[in-house]
């Protein structure tokens, strides 16, 4: 069966609006979770090192860097190898990442994530030889050593092969040391700087106006990511309790209205705050059916015909009848409504909402992944 048409219409009704649309208590949300403070975040860090211990699923010995890092290793410890006789297969070069988060101190444990980056197969059963991890600055951080912890397997014999996941790519919970601290300038700032991590010039003046609600005068939004808070000078001493203060408070977020679509996988997310126009709408399917067979013609005896095959086929088209479903304008629920009644499919509701865009009619951006 073979979908060849959807016709889908989209007629823009010019009619007053027939009813208001419910008021929403708005959602409120702490400022810890719309905002943090510039300056306090995670790093991240990197590092190159290898992975030993392997059974025969190591890189091979046309990865050359592999050989030329455990020859280096090898010589920092006192033995010397002649070029080209070192193997190995149960050794894997290994890219090393872990983010540290602000404050980290030294002696605190770090998730390690160790990634394969040359032809090895599997890291199973390895273990992550002493690694230095770096920031972007190239200082060193902290170290990283370890046994490694797979999401994957990887098993060959006799020819045949099976797996799962991915055995190329392995974790070492709490497998660095942090061995030096980032300097911050978190205790010297008079004016801490919040930064919305969803920029909204709307959220940006309600968080500046709840602060001064409590603290006065002290509060400013400098453009839709960015609010000023100076510290008040009974907090000059308790920096940590005023920021804590601060996190607390609540803060109704606001959002612009947006549909987001993603065809791949047939997924549609519709904002709470995207409104409709009065509108009606239709939708049907076209639907032809093509059944193929063969007719077979049998010639009489003694004639000297030959017997052929004969395609055929049945063509059956089928137009359900389609009738119209009115929006009388609102808040996405009458619109939910609307095609929850309609009983259309994930695919459907997707032509439908860029058909309601390109009329006017859906009163939202809509983003198509």
């Amino acid at each position: 069966m073979r979908t060849l048409c959807m016709l889908l219409t989209i007629i823009t009704l010019a009619i007053t609006w027939a009813e208001t649309p419910a008021t929403i208590a708005p959602v409120v949300s702490r400022v810890k979770d719309l905002a943090r403070i510039q300056g306090v975040r995670e790093n991240q860090l990197l590092g190159y090192g290898l992975v030993l211990g392997l059974n025969g699923t190591g890189d091979t010995a046309q990865t050359q860097f592999t050989t030329q890092a455990l020859e280096n290793v090898l010589q920092r410890m006192g033995v010397t190898l002649a070029p080209g006789k070192l193997k190995v297969k149960n050794v894997a070069a290994v890219m090393v990442t872990a983010d540290i988060p602000a404050f980290a101190k030294s002696g605190d444990r770090l998730d390690v994530t160790v990634t394969s980056i040359g032809d090895a197969t599997s890291l199973q059963g390895g273990v992550l030889l002493q690694t230095p991890l770096a920031g972007a600055d190239g200082r060193v951080y902290a170290v990283a050593q370890g046994s490694l912890t797979l999401g994957g397997f990887s098993v060959e014999s006799g020819g045949s092969a099976r797996g799962s996941g991915h055995p190329t790519v392995g974790r070492i919970p709490g497998g660095a040391l942090v061995e030096a601290e980032i300097p911050t300038a978190f205790n010297t700032q008079r004016v801490l700087t919040f930064a919305l991590k969803q920029p909204d010039f709307t959220t940006a003046a309600r968080l500046a106006a709840a602060v001064n609600a409590k603290y006065s005068g002290t509060a400013r939004a400098r453009d839709a990511a960015t609010i000023d808070v100076t510290l008040p000078a009974a907090y000059q001493e308790k920096r940590v309790e005023f920021i804590a203060a601060l996190g607390e408070l609540t803060v109704a977020p606001d959002t612009v209205a947006r549909v987001v679509i993603n065809e791949r996988t047939g997924t549609v997310v519709v904002g709470g705050t995207v409104t409709v126009l009065p509108v009606a709408l239709a939708q049907g399917n076209l639907t032809i059916s093509i059944n193929a067979a063969l007719l077979v013609s049998q010639p009489e005896a003694l004639s000297g015909g030959d017997t052929v095959a004969l395609p055929t086929a049945d063509i059956e088209a089928k137009e359900p009848r389609v009738s119209f479903a009115q929006l009388k304008g609102g808040t996405v629920e009458e619109l939910v409504r609307i095609l929850n009644a309609m009983k259309v499919s994930a695919r459907e509701i997707i032509a439908i909402l860029q058909a309601l865009k390109q009329a006017g009619a859906l009163q939202a951006e809509l983003v198509i992944l």
